[in-house]
C-alpha cells in the first residue's frame, strides 16, 4: 500500500498557485439559442474505451457533427475516424493537444472520455474558449478541482454535464422520489455498492512509451514520472497521480444516486473509510484500494459505501452494482420496497416523481446546449462536485489511515446494524478467496470532521492539503477561474 510522508502531504498546500494560468482565448461565448437546423460541432477528447460510445451516440444525434477527435495516442486516430465516417459519410480532424481544438472558434462543445486526471483542466479550458461541456465521471480528480469547474460553468456562462448517467434515468428519479415521500419510512441509511472484478493488474516494467504516444501530454497536470505499460491504455484508475481508485470509477454512479436519495445533501460532516489493497498470492503496481468501506454522514441520515473487488471468480461473490436505501419501516431495493422481518417485495408507488429532461444523458445535453436552459440539464457542474467530492473524501480519510490487523474489533464500526454488516461483508468476501485475515491487516483511515460550506476539514492540515495536488507548467488548474 503507497503510504504519503507529510512531506509530501504539506507540498500540496500551495500547489494551485504554482504555476501560471495556460490561458485560452474567448470564442463562441455568446450562449445564443442555437435553432433547431444549426449543426452543433463537437469535439471528443479521450477516444479510446468510453470515448468510443461518446463517438458514437453524438454521430447519431441529428444535427450534430463529430469534427474533432482528440488523443495523445495518435494510434487511435484512423480507427476512430472510420467510427465516425461510417456512421456520418465525414472525416473527423485529428489531434493530440487539446489546446488545438480550443482555438478554433466553430465548435461549439467538448466531449470529455479522457483519464481522470485530465477532466477538471479540460472542463476549465472548454468553458474559458466558449465551449459547452459533456465530462464523463468524476468530473475531479480532487475536490478543489470540482469546485472551479463548478465556477468555471458559472462564469462563462457554459452548459456542463456530467457522465452520471442515472441522472438521465426516469424509473431511478422515480425510485429517488419515493426514498423521499416518506411513504416508506424515514430514510436511515442510503447505501451504495460497487462490486467489480478488481483482481491484480501484476507488474510491468519501465520502458519508453509506443511510438505515436506522447506521454507528456497524456501526463498533462499529473506529476512527472516514467511510463510503464499499466498506465496506459485503462490501468491509470488504480494509481493516484492518475485516477481514484474504483469508488471514483464505477463507484461514482452509484454514489452519485446515494447521495441524490438524501434530501438536499451536499457534502456530510463526518467522513471515514477503510479498506486496503488485497490480492490472495499475487501482488501488482496499484496503489489504490480494491476493497473499501467509506460512511458519511448527513445530519441524522449515513451514506455507506462499498467497494469489493474480490468478486465474480470461482468460490468469490457475485458482482454488485446497486444502491439500497434503509428507512424505519423496512428497506427500498430496485423498485421495490420490503417491510421489516419481510422477504417479499412490494412495487413501490410513486405519487410525484422527479423531473428528468427527455433524450437520456447525451441528447438531453444536445437539447440544452441548443435551448440554453440550464434547468434541463441531467446532473450539472455541481451535482457532479458534491457526487465526485465523496469519493475524494473518502480517499483521502483512507491514504491518512493507519494499519491495523483484522483480528482487533475497531470501536470505529459503532452499533449501526448495516456499517457492521458492510464490514463483514469485506471479511467474508476475503475469506471466500483465501486470504487468512489472522495474517491479514488493513487500513483504517482517519475519522475526519467536514465543513460542508467552507469545503474544507476541520482542524487537519495533512487532509486539507490532499484537498488539492500539485500541478506540472503549463496544465495548471487555477485559483481563479
Amino acid at each position: 500500500m503507497a503510504r504519503l510522508s507529510r512531506r509530501d502531504i504539506l507540498k500540496a498546500a500551495a500547489a494551485s498557485t504554482a504555476f501560471p494560468l495556460f490561458t485560452i482565448a474567448g470564442t463562441k461565448a455568446s450562449g445564443k439559442v442555437l435553432g433547431a437546423n444549426e449543426t452543433i460541432r463537437v469535439a471528443v477528447a479521450g477516444i479510446n474505451g468510453r470515448g468510443t460510445a461518446h463517438i458514437s451516440e453524438f454521430a447519431g444525434i441529428e444535427g450534430v457533427e463529430v469534427a474533432y477527435l482528440v488523443d495523445p495516442d495518435s494510434r487511435l486516430f484512423e480507427s476512430r475516424s472510420k467510427q465516425v465516417r461510417d456512421r456520418t459519410g465525414k472525416d473527423p480532424q485529428c489531434v493530440q493537444d487539446i489546446r488545438r481544438v480550443l482555438e478554433d472558434k466553430s465548435v461549439d462543445v467538448v466531449s470529455i472520455a479522457t483519464c481522470n486526471h485530465w477532466h477538471s483542466l479540460m472542463t476549465i479550458w472548454a468553458c474559458q474558449a466558449g465551449k459547452d461541456v459533456y465530462v464523463e465521471k468524476p468530473i475531479s480528480h480532487n475536490v478543489f478541482e470540482g469546485r472551479k469547474c463548478v465556477e468555471a460553468a458559472r462564469k462563462y456562462g457554459r452548459i456542463v454535464q456530467h457522465g452520471t448517467q442515472q441522472r438521465s434515468s426516469n424509473s431511478r428519479a422515480a425510485e429517488i422520489a419515493a426514498v423521499q415521500s416518506g411513504k416508506y419510512g424515514k430514510l436511515l441509511v442510503s447505501k451504495g455498492y460497487c462490486c467489480k472484478p478488481r483482481w491484480s493488474i501484476g507488474v510491468k516494467p519501465i520502458s519508453a512509451p509506443p511510438s505515436g504516444f506522447d506521454f507528456n501530454l497524456w501526463l498533462g497536470p499529473a506529476p512527472e514520472q516514467p511510463f510503464h505499460g499499466n498506465l496506459h491504455p485503462y490501468n491509470w484508475h488504480w494509481f493516484w497521480d492518475t485516477g481514484n481508485g474504483d469508488i471514483g470509477n464505477q463507484g461514482v454512479h452509484e454514489m452519485d444516486v446515494a447521495r441524490w436519495a438524501i434530501k438536499g445533501a451536499t457534502l456530510p460532516t463526518r467522513v471515514w473509510s477503510l479498506g486496503g489493497r488485497f490480492l490472495p498470492g499475487e501482488k501488482d503496481q496499484g496503489q489504490t484500494p480494491n476493497m473499501q468501506m467509506a460512511v458519511f454522514e448527513f445530519g441524522d441520515v449515513i451514506l455507506l459505501f462499498e467497494v469489493r473487488g474480490l468478486v465474480d471468480r470461482e468460490g468469490a461473490p457475485p458482482r454488485n452494482v446497486s444502491n439500497e436505501y434503509y428507512t424505519t419501516e423496512g428497506m427500498i431495493r430496485d423498485g421495490k420496497f420490503y417491510p421489516k422481518n419481510s422477504k417479499e417485495g412490494i412495487p413501490l408507488e410513486i405519487e410525484k416523481k422527479q423531473y428528468v429532461a427527455p433524450g437520456g444523458p447525451f441528447g438531453s445535453f444536445i437539447n440544452a446546449v441548443r435551448s440554453r436552459d440550464f434547468a434541463a440539464v441531467n446532473g450539472d457542474a455541481e451535482v457532479a462536485h458534491y457526487s465526485a467530492a465523496l469519493c475524494h473524501l473518502a480517499n483521502i480519510s483512507y491514504r491518512l489511515g493507519t494499519v491495523v490487523p483484522f483480528d482487533k474489533p475497531s470501536k470505529r464500526l459503532g452499533d449501526n446494524a448495516r456499517v457492521v454488516e458492510s464490514f463483514e461483508a469485506i471479511r467474508e468476501n476475503l475469506e471466500a478467496v483465501k486470504i487468512r485475515l489472522a495474517e491479514t491487516q488493513y487500513v483504517l483511515g482517519r475519522e475526519l470532521t467536514f465543513n460542508p460550506k467552507t469545503e474544507r476539514f476541520v482542524g487537519d492540515e495533512e487532509a486539507n492539503a490532499l484537498l488539492t495536488r500539485p500541478y506540472r507548467a503549463p496544465f495548471v488548474v487555477p485559483e481563479q477561474v
